[in-house]
């Protein structure tokens, strides 16, 4: 909705929330996927509450942050038809939806856990700090949106208790820099005059950021093929139990393994779009790019199918 032309008041105020920004804080969910609560409707309802709380803390940090960039968004092909760069919107108005935003955010966080509240405190503070200076420093404007996710993903944890593996961390880490470099990339190929667009642009090459987005996506499929070899959970098919006695190399139980075919070639399809510089929003992608959205659609079906149908048993 960002790229489209924006007239209607209402269409206006639902585009200023970044709806499309929403589909990152499906990382809540991350913890009660792989600690096998995913079918438990009190757990599932919790996770859910705060993928929505999380909701507008993200608007609220977004809005935020085109308050300040009106004027630079402006003379950006793109971010010129948001409603602040457009001037649909005053600046007064969206500074009072984005402080609305936080407070509900907070006040329904303090509802669920203290170390929840903290997460999302944590996450409103960073992207104050992020919008304020850090966005204009190189390399670290990077490692704060990683950040970003990491949190949301130990957000979802801290709802439900949840203990997450460090190499699953590893993972989440890998992934977030990959997706982050990549948007630092499609942007320095878009903007016309880097600094008029976005300051931090000025310190990167194409070289760099091409190095970046390679070491990245190495490490994000590797870090998950490292968490399956390690973390995968005990066969319990009768199929997998009889080839068990069959023949020892049948024995091993790391049926996670399966899904790295599927994870190298969704990182390999997102690292094609990066250097095609599509991926300045990889959170469009997502939801747009058949072979990606294909890619993670089969990943996430594996992954539920192993877990819990039958495949394999989970350690609760």
């Amino acid at each position: 909705m960002a790229n489209q032309k924006v007239t209607d008041p209402l269409v206006a105020l639902v585009t200023l929330t970044r709806p499309v920004h929403w589909v990152k804080n499906f990382s809540l969910f991350a913890a009660l996927l792989f600690t096998g609560g995913l079918f438990s409707r009190l757990l599932f309802k919790r996770v859910f509450w705060g993928f929505l709380i999380f909701n507008l803390a993200t608007s609220s940090a977004y809005i935020f942050n085109d308050i300040l960039d009106a004027k630079r968004d402006a003379l950006h092909p793109f971010k010129k038809n948001r409603p602040l760069a457009k001037g649909l919107i005053p600046l007064e108005v969206a500074f009072f939806i984005s402080l609305l935003l936080a407070f509900l955010a907070l006040f329904f966080a303090s509802q669920f856990s203290q170390f929840f509240f903290l997460m999302v405190a944590t996450y409103l503070l960073l992207q104050v700090a992020y919008s304020l200076f850090l966005k204009h420093t190189a390399i670290i404007d990077i490692l704060v949106i990683a950040t970003g996710f990491v949190i949301r993903v130990y957000a979802g944890a801290f709802i439900i208790n949840a203990h997450l593996s460090v190499w699953f961390l590893l993972c989440v880490i890998s992934i977030a820099l990959f997706l982050a470099s990549g948007k630092r990339r499609a942007e320095l190929s878009l903007a016309g005059a880097p600094a008029q667009t976005r300051k931090s642009l000025t310190h990167y090459q194409t070289e760099l950021l091409n190095s970046y987005v390679t070491m990245f996506g190495n490490a994000a499929w590797m870090s998950w093929a490292l968490f399956t070899f390690f973390e995968s959970p005990q066969a319990a098919m009768p199929l997998w139990l009889f080839l068990a006695e069959l023949s020892k190399a049948t024995t091993i139980n790391k049926l996670l393994m399966a899904t790295i075919p599927v994870t190298i070639f969704g990182i390999m399809r997102y690292e094609s779009l990066i250097f095609a510089d599509r991926s300045e929003a990889p959170e469009k992608l997502l939801l747009t790019d058949l072979p990606l959205v294909t890619s993670v659609m089969i990943w996430v079906g594996m992954v539920v199918w192993i877990l819990y149908g039958g495949v394999s048993r989970v350690a609760y």
